[in-house]
């Protein structure tokens, strides 16, 4: 039964700006949702050749607790804009609107998230995430890679007073656009820490991304990485956020900037 949008308060397990997933789960019959825009400086896109500045329009997340420890999440962004600096290479043919400038919806994810087990004396809480990256891109725009991703992680989280650290470490499946029948097979992993400064603002930051498992990497499966640190702040019944952005590898944005708001909206009674 829908109780409707009377909203309620999100707590210490609040995820945006940061990347990285916290063992904790959106509680049974309850649903969070997401909205960001991120604007990212001088990314590279090796299997386009393109660099520029990437605005990310419409970054979500819908995350909803269907049982007590299980939650179920889809990811995505509704519209990529990259102001193109320059075209260098790139492996494959493009369509793009001005020779200036491109812009494509983004790939999308589902998720499943599991909590394992709380915290316990000195032992972390432990969970187990996996998920799929659906082809939702076109790459004759040249910003995505149009392929189907597959992902699984565990996940660790310990709480010291104030400060909460949590972090994952998990595999990547990435299909070579390029090389048929090729894969990469990328090591997954994330570090982050939020610190509660007052019941109303929250520091927080992290290091994200995915690693190479191959001598070379097949051109679209790169490395990939990302370090964030920004706030969370409350007004009322919304959280949000602003983080600054830098990118971990040559072809990672130089620099960005990320702001968003999420609110939690209970969805049936328990």
């Amino acid at each position: 039964m829908v109780l409707g949008m009377s909203l309620v308060l999100p707590t210490f397990g609040q995820q945006r700006p940061l990347v990285t997933e916290r063992v904790t789960t959106v509680p049974e019959g309850e649903m969070r949702l997401d909205v960001g825009f991120e604007f990212l400086q001088q990314l590279r896109l090796p299997l386009s050749g393109l660099r520029g500045d990437l605005s990310r329009m419409g970054v979500v997340g819908l995350s909803i607790g269907v049982a007590p420890r299980v939650e179920v999440q889809i990811r995505g962004t509704l519209q990529n804009y990259l102001s193109i600096d320059e075209k260098h290479g790139g492996a494959i043919p493009l369509r793009l609107p001005t020779p200036q400038s491109t812009h494509d919806v983004g790939d999308f994810s589902l998720w499943t998230k599991i909590r394992l087990r709380a915290t316990s004396g000195r032992w972390p809480a432990l969970g187990l995430r996996f998920g799929v990256e659906l082809p939702n891109s076109d790459q004759a725009r040249g910003i995505g890679t149009n392929q189907t991703n597959v992902f699984a992680a565990v996940l660790a989280e310990k709480s010291w007073g104030a400060l909460d650290l949590f972090g994952h470490i998990g595999l990547g499946i990435l299909p070579a656009p390029m090389e048929p029948f090729t894969q990469n097979d990328v090591l997954l992993y994330g570090l982050a820490g939020v610190y509660r400064v007052s019941e109303r603002v929250n520091l927080v930051a992290e290091a994200n991304g995915w690693a190479n498992t191959r001598g070379v990497a097949p051109l679209g499966t790169e490395s990939r990485g990302q370090a964030r640190i920004g706030l969370q702040i409350r007004t009322g019944r919304v959280w949000w956020d602003l983080a600054g952005v830098r990118g971990l590898t040559a072809i990672d944005p130089r620099s960005g900037i990320a702001f968003g708001v999420s609110y939690t909206i209970p969805v049936w009674k328990q």
